[in-house]
């Protein structure tokens, strides 16, 4: 249904309303524990690709420090050990040329995973599945697509190091003038800065996951309201790690747990965002349509049975 043509404020509770629907309604707690569970299989592919294209600008040791930096403040320094620990063990060099070459073609498999696995629960929230006939051509499209979100991770990465950079030169600048004023400011700078480039990332996700022909400006909103939602999950699920230790019972395993936790959890936020944006596209758009290769699905529940209430079929 139409409302307008174009948004408005006022739309905004009906379409908050309507997203938690769908939301809901697609069981996001499922789909969240399958991405979470292929991101940690999908991790040492993952970090060790783009740790290798950022540090090419940047150094590889600086890259890693921030990466570990970030995981460590958002769900404890043991978990950022351990994903240290991936990282050497993956980026061992004491291997032949085709060890090597398989080597390269697992990570590259393995850290595309995540985002095909991300890509299937996509569909399934704007209902749509692959053809059956679309064959291998659309396996090998999918896995490129993958392989394209880990670069552009990767570009958004180079981006907001540059960026950061300037805002600690600034930040220095200003912590000479006024220190209280440098505080809040430099809070509020990497607050903004983290928001604008995971919104980015958010809105590409939206506008090129799902096998759907969305328009650019589908996107644009609920991929940024998907980011500032996703920092301040972000913030309270590290208050919340801290307080709870919800994986000290685990033993060893508890930081696989805890990424399992961060990712399972954050992906709530992703998928809402995506209903989001379903609910916006077919709100404001006069039809959105399946891509190629892909196939509009409505699934209808027949009950055969009701408590002890017998169900009469005709026919």
């Amino acid at each position: 249904m139409i409302v307008d043509n174009k948004f408005r404020i006022r739309h905004l509770p009906m379409l908050l309303w309507e997203a938690g629907k769908l939301w809901n309604k697609n069981n996001p707690w499922r789909l969240g524990a399958v991405v979470a569970y292929y991101a940690v299989l999908s991790m040492p592919g993952l970090l060790v690709l783009i740790i290798s294209a950022v540090g090419a600008f940047w150094g590889q040791e600086i890259v890693q420090g921030e990466i570990t930096g970030q995981i460590s403040e958002a769900i404890g320094p043991s978990a950022a050990e351990s994903v240290v620990s991936i990282i050497e063990n993956s980026s061992k060099d004491d291997r032949t040329v085709f060890a090597t070459i398989m080597g390269v073609a697992v990570l590259v498999f393995g850290a595309t995973g995540v985002f095909y696995q991300l890509q299937i629960s996509m569909n399934e929230i704007w209902s749509v599945k692959v053809d059956p006939e679309a064959g291998w051509w659309k396996v090998i499209k999918d896995r490129a697509l993958s392989l394209a979100f880990v670069m552009v991770i990767a570009f958004l990465l180079i981006i907001s190091f540059v960026v950061s950079t300037a805002l600690t030169l600034l930040s220095s600048f200003l912590a000479g003038l006024w220190e209280p004023a440098y505080l809040f400011i430099a809070q509020f700078f990497d607050f903004a800065l983290s928001t604008f480039v995971i919104g980015l990332l958010f809105v590409l996700i939206f506008r090129f996951m799902p096998d759907m022909k969305i328009r650019w400006r589908s996107v644009w909103l609920g991929g940024f309201m998907t980011a500032l939602l996703f920092n301040l999950g972000k913030i309270l699920l590290s208050l919340y790690f801290g307080a709870a230790d919800p994986a000290s019972v685990y033993g060893a395993a508890g930081s696989v747990v805890l990424i399992l936790l961060w990712v399972s959890y954050s992906c709530l936020i992703l998928f809402f965002g995506a209903a989001f944006t379903r609910v916006y596209a077919e709100m404001y758009e006069a039809a959105v349509h399946p891509s190629d290769f892909a196939m509009k699905v409505v699934e209808k529940e027949i009950i055969l049975e009701k408590g002890n209430e017998e169900i009469k079929t005709e026919g």
